[in-house]
């Protein structure tokens, strides 16, 4: 079995970071791990407090984990403040970390920021240079690039752009857009269109963390990057099409749909 680690933030209600991440894990038949890099208190609703994880507690986490499994992959989500973006990457770099996903994780739907402003730099100097696949939404890219997104063709201008700062692939995902979800993935030679149909729902807490966490345990079973992609997408849009109506906001995404469908425990 593949080993899968997740660096990122926990999410109280389970809908999204690390509790998401290992759900995608196992729903991909892969073996989950995770470095907590913040604590969140939020619910469907919001976001209501964030305890950052002391460095050295981030740095110990990573130890134990490298000094003794193997990583076949590995996903980063939250990681707020510099001083948490160099220890995770100087991690990376200590142990010559492979098949890395980062999904820059920034706002929350809410609009809770979770990466401070000053740490963007960081993001970009200290990360972007480590990651396979980097998989930015729109504001997300906006952010890194200094670009303004409104169109496909700006899509495919700031994922080149953004390729330039050092990922080996970027995912640019297209969710914010209001005429259609097309994901622009561009491999440093050929941008190409990836659509799925838009489903009607409001309940998509978790989509981003849940198709990195996807990707990367795609790569560690040893698809190709557009393919680990391909079929990420294919995996988050039945986990959107089945979510859950879950608390008073914004629900998540049903990760066990088809084992639990194939299992026979769905009523039909």
């Amino acid at each position: 079995m593949k080993k899968v680690l997740t660096i990122a933030g926990s999410d109280s209600s389970g809908g999204a970071g690390i509790q998401a991440d290992l759900k995608a894990f196992s729903a991909h038949g892969v073996f989950g791990m995770s470095v907590i890099t913040a604590v969140t208190a939020q619910n469907t609703q919001g976001v209501f407090a964030v305890q950052d994880i002391d460095v050295a507690v981030i740095d110990k986490q990573i130890e134990a984990i490298f000094d003794d499994i193997t990583v076949d992959a590995l996903k980063i989500g939250m990681v707020s403040r510099s001083e948490t973006i160099r220890a995770v990457a100087n991690g990376l770099k200590k142990y010559n970390a492979k098949n890395v996903v980062i999904d820059p994780v920034m706002i929350s739907k809410s609009g809770y920021y979770l990466l401070q402003p000053d740490a963007v730099e960081a993001l970009v100097s200290c990360l972007l240079p480590l990651a396979t696949i980097l998989t930015p939404n729109i504001p997300e890219a906006e952010e890194i690039s200094g670009m303004k997104i409104h169109s496909l063709e700006d899509m495919e201008l700031a994922a080149r752009a953004i390729h330039k700062m050092g990922p080996k692939y970027v995912l640019l995902k297209g969710g914010h857009r209001e005429e259609d979800a097309t994901d622009i993935f561009f491999d440093g030679d050929t941008c190409r269109q990836l659509s799925t149909p838009r489903i009607a729902t409001k309940n998509t807490h978790g989509t981003g963390c849940t198709l990195s966490a996807a990707i990367a345990a795609n790569l560690a079973n040893g698809y190709p990057a557009q393919e680990a992609v391909t079929r990420a997408k294919e995996y988050i849009h039945t986990a959107i099409e089945h979510s859950f109506a879950i608390g008073k906001g914004v629900g998540p995404v049903h990760h066990f749909y088809n084992l639990y469908k194939g299992a026979g425990m769905l009523d039909e």
